[in-house]
């Protein structure tokens, strides 16, 4: 199942902020870059140090003008006794999105739905609300912050220059290419 391009359909979901309670909608990404990093569980193993890892990252995300949302399908209660309970999510101060209905784990393509748990799903969502760039693991793979830093900043420019590309490992500053028959073969 090909999600680039796919439009974030419209939801509700309430989240953990800090350490109040809000809700979450479609309508709230709009405008702005979003990434929605699905994880297995709370009080698990990998899933901590993938959210010390986003929030250690967490400043630069915000610099390049984009929002982190953390989903899983536990309880926003329960994701509050995780914060209060754990050294390193304790850190968090990105939104952490209950999803225990599975409207999103679904929307996504990420519910293992005889576990009542996401993969380990990343997905870049556009200001226009689709999704640009995405990956998914198995559950017992972690994934690199600031891997997924350079994917929005690297969709960013894209969206922002639509007549050049950035090939492999291209860095904020780095060259871009401009694609054209003259680069064909030459690469």
């Amino acid at each position: 199942m090909n999600l680039i391009g796919f439009k974030v359909e419209d939801f509700k979901s309430p989240v953990l902020v800090g350490s109040h309670f809000e809700e979450l909608t479609a309508k709230d990404l709009e405008g702005k870059w979003s990434v929605f990093f699905f994880y297995p569980g709370d009080f698990t193993f990998v899933c901590p140090t993938e959210l010390e890892d986003l929030q250690n990252n967490y400043k630069n995300f915000k610099a390049a003008g984009c929002e982190v949302y953390a989903v899983s399908t536990d309880s926003e209660f329960v994701h509050k006794a995780w914060k209060d309970h754990s050294d390193r999510v304790s850190k968090v101060e990105y939104p952490m999105v209950s999803d225990r209905n599975f409207e999103l784990s679904k929307m996504f393509g990420v519910l293992i739905p005889e576990e009542g748990q996401a993969l380990r799903g990343s997905f870049v969502i556009s200001p226009e609300g689709e999704i640009v760039a995405y990956e998914i693991h198995s559950p017992g793979i972690g994934r690199s912050a600031k891997e997924l830093l350079r994917k929005v900043k690297a969709a960013q420019f894209v969206h922002d220059h639509g007549d050049q590309v950035c090939p492999a490992n291209w860095e904020e500053g780095d060259e871009t290419l401009s694609p054209g028959i003259d680069l064909v073969g030459k690469l």
